[in-house]
C-alpha cells in the first residue's frame, strides 16, 4: 500500500506555479517523474506523491528537476491568474481521477512517440542530406575531369591539325619548287633552240661556241624527282573515309600521350592492365585493400572500358568502409556491362549486390533493396540473395511501421 506525501511546499505568481516534494532519502534513479497539463505524479516506493492541479498550465514551458533529496516542479500557467488552491475539486472523484490519470499516460506516450518520429525524420533528413552533399560533390570532381579531358583532346586534336596544316605548307612549296624548275627548263629550252640550229654539229660537241652563244653553260641531262602530299593511310583520298580515318587519328595521339605520361621506370608487366588486375586480386586476397586499390586504379589509367576494373575496386571499398566510393564504382561497372546478356549476369549481380550492400551500410534500405531485388532477377535460384532480400524489407517495413 503506497503512502501519501503530504509534506509538500508550493508557492505561487499570477503567471507560475512552483512546487517541491522531498523524496525522503529515496535515490535520484528511483523516482519515477509525470507531468502533464493537469496531472503530476511523483513515485518513489514505498511513497507517492499526486496531484490534479486546480487549472492546466503549459507542459512544453514546464519543466521538472530532481536534486538536493527533492523533485522541483516549476510550472507555467496558461492563464494569468492566481489560484484558490493546488489541487482541483475533482481530485475526490476517484472515477474521475482514474479517467485522468488513464489520458496522462496516454498524453506521455503519444508525445514520446511523436518525439521519436520527429528525431527518426530527422536523421533521415540529415542522412539525406549528407547523400545529397556527397553526391554533388562526386560530380564536381566528375565535371572537373571532364573538362580536363576535354582541354586535352582539344589540344591534341590542334596539334594533329597544325601538324596537317604544315605537311599542305611544305606540299604547296614542293609544287611551286617544281613549278619554278620547270619554267626554268622551258625558258632554257626556248632560249637555246635557235642558236643551236646555227651552230655546226661538231661545234655542239665542243660547246664552246654554244657557251658564247647563249651566255649559259649547257644544261646536262638528269632525272627530276617529284614528290606529293604524305598520307597517312595507304588509300587514295578518294577511297577513304575522312571522318572514320580522324576519329583513328585522334586515338592514336591520344594513345601516344597516355604513353608518353607513363613513367619511363615502369617494367612491361606494370604497363599491362590485366597484370595490375591480377596483382590487385593478390593484394585483395592478401587484405591489403589499399595496396589493391592502387592497383585497379592504376589500370583505369591505363584502360577505363574494363568493368572487372571498377567492380574489383568497388569490393575493396566496401571492406574499408568508403561506401560512397563503392557506390560510384558498381554505378560504372554496371554502364560498361552492357548490353546485359548471359556472358555478364555474374559480374552484373556482384555489382548489384556489393552496391546495394554500400547502401544498407548507409542505412538506405530502400536503394539497397532494389539492387538486390535487380541481382535476384539475375539468378533467381540463389536463395542467399532471397534471405537477404527479404530481411531487408522486413526492416523496412518494421521502420515505416514505427514511423507511421
Amino acid at each position: 500500500m503506497p503512502i501519501a506525501v503530504k509534506d509538500y511546499t508550493w508557492d505561487q505568481t499570477e503567471s507560475s506555479v512552483n512546487i517541491v516534494v522531498p523524496l525522503k532519502g529515496a535515490k535520484s534513479n528511483k523516482v519515477d517523474v509525470l507531468s502533464t497539463e493537469k496531472y503530476l505524479k511523483v513515485s518513489y516506493p514505498p511513497y507517492f506523491f499526486e496531484c490534479l492541479l486546480f487549472a492546466p498550465v503549459d507542459d512544453d514551458k514546464s519543466s521538472a528537476q530532481i536534486g538536493n533529496g527533492a523533485v522541483l516542479f516549476r510550472l507555467q500557467k496558461q492563464e494569468v491568474v492566481l489560484w484558490d488552491q493546488l489541487y482541483s475539486t475533482d481530485y475526490a472523484d476517484k472515477e474521475k481521477m482514474k479517467e485522468i490519470r488513464s489520458q496522462a499516460l496516454e498524453d506521455v506516450k503519444m508525445k514520446a512517440e511523436q518525439r521519436d518520429k520527429e528525431k527518426v525524420e530527422k536523421k533521415r533528413e540529415r542522412e539525406k542530406y549528407a547523400l545529397k552533399e556527397a553526391m554533388k560533390l562526386d560530380e564536381d570532381e566528375r565535371e572537373k575531369i571532364r573538362k580536363a579531358k576535354e582541354l586535352e583532346r582539344k589540344l591534341a586534336t590542334d596539334d594533329l591539325e597544325r601538324w596537317k596544316d604544315e605537311q599542305r605548307q611544305a606540299a604547296l612549296k614542293e609544287k611551286e619548287r617544281l613549278q619554278i624548275e620547270r619554267k626554268k627548263d622551258i625558258f632554257y629550252k626556248e632560249l637555246v633552240s635557235p642558236v643551236e640550229k646555227k651552230i655546226p654539229e661538231k661545234n655542239k660537241e665542243k660547246g664552246s661556241i654554244f657557251e658564247e652563244a647563249t651566255g649559259a653553260p649547257k644544261r646536262e641531262p638528269g632525272m627530276i624527282e617529284v614528290t606529293f602530299t604524305p598520307r597517312v593511310f595507304p588509300t587514295a583520298a578518294r577511297e577513304s573515309v575522312s571522318v572514320e580515318e580522324q576519329e583513328w587519328l585522334k586515338k592514336q595521339v591520344e594513345a601516344q600521350r597516355i604513353k608518353e605520361s607513363e613513367d619511363k621506370d615502369l617494367s612491361e608487366e606494370e604497363r599491362n592492365p590485366l597484370w595490375l588486375r591480377d596483382k590487385g586480386n593478390s593484394f585483395f586476397k592478401a587484405g591489403d585493400f589499399q595496396a589493391a586499390i592502387n592497383a585497379y586504379s592504376h589500370a583505369i589509367r591505363l584502360d577505363s572500358k574494363m568493368p572487372a576494373l571498377f567492380s574489383n575496386r568497388a569490393a575493396c571499398h566496401l571492406k574499408i568502409g568508403n561506401m560512397f566510393k563503392c557506390i560510384e564504382d558498381c554505378s560504372k561497372s554496371l554502364e560498361l556491362l552492357t548490353p546485359p546478356v548471359p556472358q555478364n549476369a555474374a559480374s552484373r549481380c556482384k555489382a548489384h549486390i556489393r552496391r546495394g550492400t554500400a547502401f544498407c551500410q548507409l542505412e538506405l534500405y530502400v536503394e539497397g533493396l532494389m539492387d538486390y531485388e535487380a541481382a535476384l532477377k539475375i539468378d533467381p535460384k540463389n536463395e542467399q540473395i532471397r534471405q537477404d532480400a527479404e530481411k531487408m524489407r522486413q526492416l523496412i517495413q518494421g521502420t515505416e511501421a514505427a514511423e507511421s
